[in-house]
């Protein structure tokens, strides 16, 4: 952040960070020829993996998140008859991707301070069916890494992470992506911690996981089209051993993922320094603001979720919402919680009562922009809108 004046245009809740080296990486990657999955692809796995902290990880490159964690719920085997633990807070993609494999998604409600998942709700939702659990590391703050483990030994149960808002951060002194669990889904998406516009990766232990996931990323098919396409010799033949989907991350995204990767620490920093400036600016007002660890390492601050006192401020998070907007200041609600929707709510005969942290922090949090690109006069727009807003 170096510019001092403030933006008088309408500031939005999320703008990516890209600089002249993504689109350099970009271009050379399209004046090369290979424009879908590539060389660029394969590297960006390998880099990640090293980032993550290497050893046995192995990371599959795709093309969205939700890609990712249909891929990780297929190839672990969860189908028909099984359930999977979800928190309500979260979005629908993670929930979603357990119906895709005909399995049962069980909602728990979250922790009031954290709204990451509520391992005692989760608890009491175990039945013979509950085959995994998929936390959330919502807005960037990570579930605790010992007592997710903790949970699933006890309970003999797999672990996918949702780890979308997740990168890079820590729990327990290594990265989110560097754990015991079966799959770590992160998201590239454009208002991501990094992008490639639209993609995702999928850590994994398991080589046998791993090769199961590259099949079914492309069609089912036995051959990487990298490895079939750049042969020298004929190499045309292939099998494919199972319906598989349409899930491979495109060269160009890859290359664009891996310039951000080289900056991600950085950006974190960014964030987090917007953050202080946040929790400084609003000691005095009406708000409750997100928790802060201890460890600067433990919060990505892919989200700052502001959550509003009506009654001190004498106005609902709806109504905060719309003056930011007449501030010229976007804003966003992370998320509507699940059973809050009417497919949700029918298919999991789910009740407001049967989450009562997730439905009443929900109705008074607001997510305001913290972007690793926003200036200094950016941030001074969003401080100067929350203030005016909230002491008007």
């Amino acid at each position: 952040m170096t510019e001092t004046t403030v933006n008088d245009a309408f500031l939005p809740f999320a703008r990516p960070d890209i600089t002249e080296a993504e689109i350099e990486a970009v271009t050379q990657t399209i004046r090369s020829g290979w424009l879908t999955t590539g060389p660029n692809a394969a590297a960006f796995e390998k880099e990640m993996a090293e980032f993550l902290g290497g050893g046995d990880i192995t990371c599959v490159a795709v093309n969205s998140a939700t890609a990712g964690l249909h891929l990780a719920v297929e190839a672990l085997g969860i189908g028909p008859g099984d359930e999977v633990l979800v928190p309500t807070w979260t979005f629908t993609s993670t929930a979603e991707v357990v119906r895709y494999v005909g399995a049962d998604p069980v909602l728990v409600d979250v922790d009031p301070v954290t709204l990451n998942i509520d391992f005692s709700d989760a608890e009491q939702k175990l039945t013979g069916r509950t085959k995994a659990v998929m936390p959330v590391h919502l807005a960037g703050i990570p579930v605790d890494a010992r007592e997710l483990e903790d949970f699933a030994t006890r309970h003999q149960l797999l672990v996918i992470e949702d780890a979308a808002h997740a990168f890079p951060v820590k729990s327990n002194g290594k990265f989110v992506g560097n754990s015991t669990s079966d799959a770590v889904v992160f998201s590239f998406y454009a208002t991501k911690t990094i992008t490639t516009g639209e993609g995702g990766m999928v850590m994994v232990r398991s080589e046998e996981k791993a090769q199961r996931m590259r099949t079914m990323r492309l069609h089912g098919i036995s051959r990487d089209v990298f490895n079939r396409y750049q042969s020298t010799v004929p190499a045309w033949r292939y099998d494919v051993v199972a319906p598989g989907f349409k899930y491979n991350l495109p060269d160009t995204a890859a290359a664009m993922g891996r310039v951000q990767l080289g900056r991600a620490v950085e950006m974190r920093d960014k964030r987090r320094a917007i953050a202080h400036r946040y929790l400084d600016a609003f000691r005095d007002l009406p708000v409750e603001s997100p928790m802060v660890p201890e460890d600067p390492e433990n919060h990505a601050w892919h989200l700052f979720m502001l959550r509003i006192d009506a009654g001190a401020a004498g106005m609902h998070r709806d109504e905060f919402i719309n003056r930011m907007s007449e501030e010229g200041v976007g804003t966003s609600v992370h998320f509507i919680p699940l059973h809050l929707h009417p497919y949700w709510s029918d298919a999991c005969g789910a009740a407001d009562t049967d989450f009562p942290a997730a439905t009443r922090e929900f109705e008074r949090t607001v997510s305001l922009p913290i972007f690793s690109s926003m200036t200094d006069g950016d941030v001074d727009k969003v401080i100067g809108a929350v203030r005016k807003v909230l002491t008007r």
